[in-house]
């Protein structure tokens, strides 16, 4: 957890991001979860979606604001309604 965490984090925050941000029968998941992996281990803040082309934050990103910002982030760490 970030020093200056405000909010409770999901257990395994950085493996797997919410169920209902992306669902484990989405066609790309396997895709996105190695994505995202990579990603992460480069210190890279986002990824691009395989299926939207998209920029998405990684949950290391998300994890050093501290706080939930409540946009509904498929790899939001924290624990509460977006997360």
């Amino acid at each position: 957890m970030p020093p200056d965490a405000a909010e409770p984090m999901r257990p395994r925050w950085r493996a797997e991001p919410s169920p209902a941000r992306l669902p484990l029968d989405h066609p790309l998941r396997a895709e996105v979860l190695r994505r995202h992996r990579d990603a992460c281990n480069a210190g890279a803040p986002v990824y691009v979606d395989p299926g939207s082309g998209y920029q998405v934050m990684t949950a290391d990103a998300l994890a050093a604001r501290g706080t939930c910002c409540g946009s509904g982030c498929r790899h939001c760490p924290w624990v509460g309604p977006a997360g």
